[in-house]
């Protein structure tokens, strides 16, 4: 199956289960895998044969800015059930990093892939 690749989509939101952090945006920084045949839009050359990268960012971006959970997990998975739901792809990979969760960590994260 090939792939659609949207990296380092960075968002700030409402995340944490600690105080300062349900009342103060953080970043978020999400990578997406999407499975998709391509063959028709190579072929083609044409969007209308493939999915929309733009659409598909701009979708995880306003729901991400408009979220409060608590959990990291949740927030991945509910971008794989939006995405899976929304538009024509096969599976979906979602990464999404909550950098400077831990001290002296670059970064947190949690990756989940589900599929239609």
């Amino acid at each position: 199956m090939d792939s659609i690749l949207i990296e380092g989509l960075e968002v700030d939101t409402i995340i944490g289960v600690h105080e300062h952090e349900r009342n103060n945006r953080q970043p978020v920084v999400i990578d997406l895998e999407l499975s998709v045949d391509i063959t028709a839009a190579a072929q083609s050359d044409n969007l209308g044969d493939t999915v929309s990268y733009g659409d598909i960012a701009r979708a995880v971006t306003a729901l991400v800015e408009e979220s409060r959970y608590q959990l990291v997990e949740t927030l991945a998975e509910r971008i794989a059930t939006m995405v899976l739901a929304d538009f024509d792809v096969e599976g979906v990979r979602v990464k999404v990093a909550k950098p400077a969760a831990v001290p002296n960590a670059r970064t947190v994260a949690v990756s989940i892939e589900r599929s239609a």
